[in-house]
């Protein structure tokens, strides 16, 4: 029988990754990660609550070297561009990159997958931010299965559900399944609620437009 790990940070592509394959891969651990973003304590609120909806074991990571090393906007003083700003994907990529995030991310997973007897690790990486960042490709999510291979015993298994799937679609299936969209954070920055301005925030909104779903859109980003 297997038994998976999800990597959690809150936000929509990791609610609609667990939401797919939390039954059929037996999802029983959420690792969430706290590297001095300045969403953090946000994120780790959302992912808390979506441990407790879906009745999961979670866990907080926290890694303040990668804050001490990252010098973008995501961990430093330097202002969050709006989706507005960003007029392509290298300058956006370079705007909030973290060193090496989520191979690092994905390294640790491997090492409680080790460890703990898991098959599986779960990642919200998708088709539309894979234009945006490398580690987010399926050519990424092949290597780190290749790497696996020779630095685990285990050999678990990286699994993107959404990897085929743009924003429209990830908020789609969220819709069609009931998932419980008010509990998801996607903002890059540190406000009670939802900036409604930066990237990421961009992208769940009109992918909610896109849907005609303005419930959601009234409820995440309007006071």
């Amino acid at each position: 029988m297997t038994k998976s790990i999800i990597l959690l940070s809150g936000g929509l592509d990791s609610l609609v990754s667990l939401g797919l394959t939390r039954i059929s891969f037996d999802v029983q651990l959420a690792l969430t990660f706290d590297y001095g973003q300045k969403s953090s304590k946000q994120e780790i609120e959302a992912s808390a609550r979506l441990c407790d909806y879906y009745k999961l074991k979670h866990r907080i990571i926290k890694l303040d070297f990668l804050k001490e090393i990252t010098h973008t906007s995501l961990c430093s003083d330097a202002k969050v561009p709006t989706g507005t700003e960003l007029t392509d994907s290298v300058e956006s990529a370079k705007n909030v990159w973290v060193p090496n995030r989520n191979g690092l991310f994905l390294n640790i997973a491997g090492s409680f997958a080790d460890s703990e007897g898991y098959d599986y690790i779960i990642i919200g990486a998708n088709k539309e931010e894979a234009g945006t960042f490398s580690d987010n490709s399926k050519e990424f999510i092949e290597s780190i299965n290749n790497e696996f291979k020779y630095s685990t015993q285990k050999h678990p298994q990286v699994m993107a559900p959404l990897l085929n799937l743009n924003k429209n679609d990830i908020v789609r299936q969220a819709i069609e399944n009931s998932m419980p969209l008010e509990y998801v954070r996607s903002c890059y920055q540190g406000g009670e609620r939802h900036c409604g301005v930066c990237e990421s925030c961009t992208r769940l909104k009109n992918a909610l437009l896109y849907n005609n779903d303005t419930r959601y859109v009234k409820e995440l980003f309007e006071e």
